[in-house]
């Protein structure tokens, strides 16, 4: 019964694919897997479009990095007492002489602790001369055997007790005249405020910063190094200064000292470059450097473009077009230093190579790729 009804749904199948033969384009790729038919291979997707960078030589200015000017002596004035500030006549950006006034403390309270210094040594002064008459009068006892050697003994002891606390007392009021003398700041040099932290009205204790005095007699230029960029850098080291954008020739300097130990957050280290006296350079002026002498250009590329394989060779995938095609080639590549998400190459790459910076993961030597896409 099953297969009469099979083979009238069969051929009911067959007549309905004649009907829409002549509809379908191609009519071969209408198949019915029941039949042993096989489905055709999807077309091959087009190469895929790639994110590139044309190399080009870099000029050296633009390789500079950036610093400033620092005086090459700065003094963090503080106070030596505890007290309240009531009075700052300088801010940021003025000029300074030495032994002009920088700050003071209310007076108040370190007066009232010198007046009671002063009465601490009176009261002494006084037990001094209490012990003095008591110690004479035993002696003298003592010499015509009316007192006792015990009664000697125990004055002459309270004398001494008293000659202490009248030597106590006197530093006592020493140490309250100064800590007096403390509530003034004076400038140690003629100089100029280059930093304020602490505004009148605040209680300040012992030591606490409240500004800075910068020498403007010699300065020199900071600059922040990576352990690549400080290859071949030394004390003695010729550089070249100059601020961005105002158009003046670069001045001379000379690298003076490396700091030993890096920065925790930015891996870098300080390099202070001597400056002339005669460089013209104000305090706090944002400036540029690099060494003088050496290439004048160089060629660098993306970080996120070079891929390194185990032993940690470098290499940059290069695109060759011909025409409307274009394929993919890995070259191996010799990197220098690398400053601002890009890094030098010294061989391995000509001006004027097309390489891929973005993808360069997913990619495999001799792959075909689609147009250029700019990053």
């Amino acid at each position: 019964m099953m297969r009469p009804i099979l083979r009238h749904l069969m051929l009911s199948l067959l007549l309905a694919a004649g009907a829409l033969a002549p509809m379908a384009q191609p009519a071969a790729a209408f198949t019915l897997p029941f039949l042993g038919g096989k489905d055709e291979a999807p077309p091959p997707a087009p190469p895929r479009p790639v994110v590139t960078e044309i190399v080009a030589d870099t000029s050296a200015q633009a390789r500079s990095i950036p610093g400033v000017i620092a005086a090459r002596t700065e003094v963090q004035m503080a106070f030596q007492t505890l007290g309240r500030m009531i009075e700052r006549p300088v801010d940021v950006g003025d000029r300074v002489t030495q032994g002009q006034l920088l700050a003071r403390l209310d007076p108040d309270d370190l007066t009232g602790t010198v007046r009671a210094a002063e009465a601490a040594l009176t009261a002494a002064e006084v037990n001094l001369t209490t012990a003095t008459n008591t110690e004479s009068r035993a002696r003298s006892l003592a010499s015509r055997n009316v007192a006792s050697r015990a009664q000697l003994e125990q004055a002459e002891q309270g004398l001494a007790a008293a000659q202490s606390a009248v030597r106590q007392a006197q530093a006592e009021l020493e140490r309250a005249r100064d800590a007096e003398g403390f509530a003034v700041m004076t400038a140690p040099m003629d100089g100029v405020i280059s930093a304020v932290t602490a505004t009148p009205g605040a209680v300040v204790a012992a030591g606490d910063p409240i500004l800075t005095v910068s020498s403007e007699d010699k300065v020199e230029a900071a600059i922040d190094l990576t352990e690549a960029q400080l290859a071949g850098i030394e004390p003695g080291t010729p550089y070249l200064i100059w601020r961005e954008g105002d158009g003046a020739q670069p001045v001379r300097g000379t690298v003076d000292r490396i700091a030993p130990v890096a920065d925790a957050q930015t891996r870098t280290r300080r390099v202070y470059i001597n400056l002339a006296d005669t460089s013209g350079f104000r305090l706090g002026s944002l400036i540029r450097a690099r060494p003088e002498g050496g290439e004048t250009t160089v060629l660098t590329v993306p970080e996120a473009a070079v891929l390194r394989d185990a032993g940690g060779a470098a290499s940059v995938w290069i695109v060759t077009r011909a025409g409307d095609t274009a394929t993919v080639a890995r070259h191996p590549v010799t990197l220098g230093d690398a400053a601002g998400g890009r890094v030098t190459v010294t061989a391995g790459l000509d001006p004027g190579a097309e390489i891929v910076t973005r993808g360069v993961n997913s990619l495999t030597d001799g792959q075909a790729v689609g147009r250029r896409v700019a990053p």
